[in-house]
């Protein structure tokens, strides 16, 4: 037992051993090839060299495609690109998975699409063009088919882009194994066929096909119509908050996403969503109220669209390996401001979480993965689940995910819809010989104005049915509806006279369980 004496351990003696041995005095080695320098520790004790950390992060992009097998050989499958560190990344794991030189190539049709959203940040024309060139610049070094599109062009979306369509007869109606080796065989025949290299026939459809200007993957061309830009303006001044921004802003981005992969041919889209991202979201959403969509907003695939399937393969990499990766690798990333950029810790609910969780993860290492881990074992609930189409769920006409709102009496939703239509009560009647007088203020009020206290817009009472629980939160935080796109309102519109239409009839249809008497 150690005294508190001139020799002991407590009086800080010469006999006294040291608490931990010097940093350089074991000198680490590549935990994997235990022969190389380390040039890196993503975790405790986890020491890499160059050439086994990229083997171990290739391996990992090429596990997560291959365990879930979403897809198959010969789709389109369409690159959501940001220019940050994830999507960088990704896109890179695509090139080396398509190259020669890969040992289990990746076989689909890869094109990347980058939403140009300078006007929402309050960048002038220059810059946004300006970062333009700089994107263009690097997706046409890749050599895939790229789509760089401004997010003014959604208001040019049809309404259908809302309709959550189903899922049609594709490659997955056959084993993964059987739709590999018919891939392989039909490449054959046209390398038989044509006696041009591959690589000369794939360098000039990546030259013929990669587009200048977008104006024929959408209607709308560069630069966009000023009148597009203001309206976009004014639509995100009216939301009063910086949280309903950024959810508004996300809903907008992922609907003009889903047109463009539907009016290309593509079936499957790939984000950049890290783990790091992922732990974010995960809490994010349940303060925001998106507690039953966790599985389906956080999950590797996303089925809500129906027809168009969204993948998240970089979910399993935190951001300090992305990092590492692109800095050791030359991958070239672009930073674009975005909503949030200088904004202070609790401006919004996504920054105060992220600010959150990066505080615990600088203590606590495993923090952000044992979020992740969390999130992983949710599942989709049986309504998400359902087919699509006009006999499933009723769903919502921002995010397309099936409503949340019906929901039996006595519970929290009800309860939390009963005081906020108390809130927005008017006031008693004035007495007296007033313009008020004989019950007009419940229809115009004073001098034709709404009522104190009631709604402004008079679609927000059409609108709010049709959004689930979050949405309605991003829709009350704005002070008015008019400048949405007007795909929104059609859409809007159609259901409600669908609605109708059924209501009027309902009494004329068999229910399932009915069955004809003799």
């Amino acid at each position: 037992m150690c005294e508190a004496e001139p020799g002991g351990c407590g009086g800080g003696g010469r006999g006294c051993p040291p608490l931990r041995a010097p940093r350089n005095s074991h000198p680490l080695k590549c935990m994997k090839c235990k022969e190389g320098s380390p040039v890196l520790i993503i975790r405790v004790g986890d020491a890499f060299c160059k050439a086994c950390f990229k083997e171990y992060f290739v391996h990992k992009f090429r596990a997560m495609l291959g365990k879930n097998r979403c897809i198959y050989p010969g789709e389109k499958v369409l690159l959501a690109f940001s220019g940050g560190p994830a999507s960088s990344a990704m896109v890179r794991q695509v090139q080396e998975g398509l190259s020669q030189r890969a040992a289990k190539k990746l076989r689909f049709k890869p094109g990347i699409i980058y939403v140009d959203e300078g006007a929402v940040c309050g960048q002038s024309l220059s810059q946004r063009e300006e970062i333009r060139t700089e994107v263009e610049t690097i997706l046409q070094a890749t050599g895939f088919l790229y789509h760089v599109v401004s997010l003014e062009e959604v208001f040019s979306l049809p309404s259908s882009v809302l309709c959550s369509l189903p899922t049609g007869i594709s490659a997955q109606d056959q084993s993964y194994k059987d739709a590999v080796d018919d891939f392989i065989k039909q490449q054959q025949e046209k390398v038989e066929d044509n006696p041009g290299s591959m690589e000369d026939q794939l360098g000039e459809l990546s030259l013929q096909d990669c587009p200048k200007k977008e104006g024929d993957v959408i209607p709308g061309t560069w630069p966009p119509p000023d009148s597009h830009t203001e309206t976009l303006t004014r639509l995100f001044g009216a939301v009063k908050s910086l949280t309903a921004k950024e959810e508004l802003l996300q809903t907008l981005r992922n609907h003009l996403i889903l047109h463009v992969a539907r009016t290309r041919g593509y079936i499957k889209v790939m984000m950049g969503d890290s783990c790091t991202r992922v732990a974010v979201k995960l809490l994010t959403n349940l303060c925001l109220g998106r507690g039953a969509f966790l599985a389906t907003d956080t999950g590797f695939s996303d089925s809500r669209h129906g027809d168009v399937l969204f993948l998240r393969p970089m979910r399993e990499y935190p951001a300090k390996e992305i990092v590492f990766y692109n800095h050791l690798f030359g991958v070239p990333t672009i930073f674009t401001p975005a909503l949030d950029t200088k904004a202070s810790e609790r401006a919004s609910i996504h920054r105060l979480i992220e600010n959150f969780l990066a505080k615990l993860q600088s203590e606590f290492p495993s923090t952000v993965s044992t979020v992740y881990r969390t999130g992983e074992k949710l599942c989709v609930s049986p309504q998400e689940a359902a087919p699509n189409g006009p006999e499933g769920p009723a769903r919502c006409l921002f995010c397309l995910c099936a409503l949340d709102t019906n929901v039996v009496d006595g519970s929290s939703l009800q309860a939390a819809l009963f005081s906020e239509q108390l809130g927005q009560r008017p006031p008693p009647l004035p007495d007296g010989n007033g313009c008020c007088r004989g019950g007009a203020w419940s229809q115009t009020g004073c001098g034709g104005r709404p009522p104190a206290g009631g709604d402004a817009h008079p679609g927000r009472a059409e609108l709010v049915p049709l959004l689930c629980y979050s949405c309605r939160l991003t829709v009350k935080d704005m002070r008015c509806l008019e400048w949405l796109p007007s795909y929104i309102s059609l859409e809007a519109e159609r259901r409600r006279c669908r609605s109708a239409m059924k209501r009027e009839i309902q009494e004329f249809l068999l229910e399932e369980d009915h069955e004809p008497t003799a």
